[in-house]
């Protein structure tokens, strides 16, 4: 669950999803936590990793009846019960891979898709159309792109149209990594397959597992209600997603029939670790 502080957002659908049984984390993007002040440019600013609990106490000195009205203090009671402090996305490789990150602001989306697409190889587009989608190469170039059964073919290319991945596979020959990708051609997934193999030249970086994220903004305005509406529909996409044995497979129809129930446009992407 990635907000721009971790307070407010992304504290409410950890809170809820936590409490559902689902293993999560929540991130900001900004720079500092900012929280509400006296005045519009009176905000009280902390660095990350600020226990909730000083946040509290600090605002509860300063001015309880005001922090108390407008709910910052109850949020902050309810986040230090649910962790110690707000943590931030861009300081998150010690806490391991998620299969889903949620964002609820378009920019902060925008944040983390870029920032997962600079530390990774691949991209795959998330339509589906008959004209099938294509996988772009964000970081190193493709020294070699195979199909059928793996044997390399064809030289230097950063483009391959026509293909959608899925199952994605990938292992290091020791002479670069070598990346395999599962597609189908059409409207008819599952009657022609093959594999479509792309070696990179070894300017990939490190620690690339080619293990597929699933990232979704909901756009949530940035109060208190507003973060608990959110809060259920994302626990709403969360069962729906783990309900299914293969996200990849299935995620285009589990928007399409969110944005239709709820009435809430969602963006996505698919990037990987």
């Amino acid at each position: 669950m990635v907000c721009s502080s971790n307070q407010n957002r992304s504290m409410e659908a950890h809170s809820i999803l936590k409490r559902e049984g689902f293993d999560v984390s929540s991130y900001g993007t900004g720079a500092h936590v900012k929280l509400p002040g006296p005045s519009l440019r009176e905000p009280n600013v902390y660095d990350f990793g600020t226990p909730y609990k000083h946040m509290f106490e600090d605002l509860r000195r300063k001015d309880p009846e005001l922090y108390k009205r407008n709910g910052i203090l109850p949020m902050l009671k309810r986040n230090l019960a649910v962790k110690l402090a707000p943590q931030r996305w861009q300081e998150n490789a010690a806490d391991g891979i998620f299969d889903v990150v949620f964002t609820f602001e378009e920019k902060v989306f925008d944040m983390v898709v870029e920032g997962k697409s600079a530390s990774c190889n691949l991209l795959l587009s998330s339509a589906y159309c008959d004209s099938l989608p294509f996988v772009t190469v964000l970081l190193g170039w493709v020294a070699e792109v195979g199909c059928g059964n793996g044997e390399l073919q064809h030289d230097c290319c950063k483009r391959i149209d026509g293909l959608e991945g899925c199952n994605v596979a990938g292992k290091d020959d020791g002479d670069g990594l070598l990346v395999g990708l599962q597609w189908t051609a059409g409207l008819w997934a599952g009657d022609l397959m093959g594999w479509l193999w792309v070696k990179l030249n070894g300017k990939t970086g490190d620690h690339v597992l080619m293990k597929p994220v699933l990232i979704i903004n909901l756009e949530v305005k940035d109060n208190h209600e507003e973060a608990a509406i959110g809060a259920r529909l994302t626990l709403v996409l969360c069962q729906e997603i783990e309900a299914t044995e293969f996200w990849e497979d299935s995620i285009d129809e589990i928007v399409a029939n969110f944005e239709k129930q709820h009435r809430r446009k969602l963006l996505y992407s698919i990037s990987f670790y």
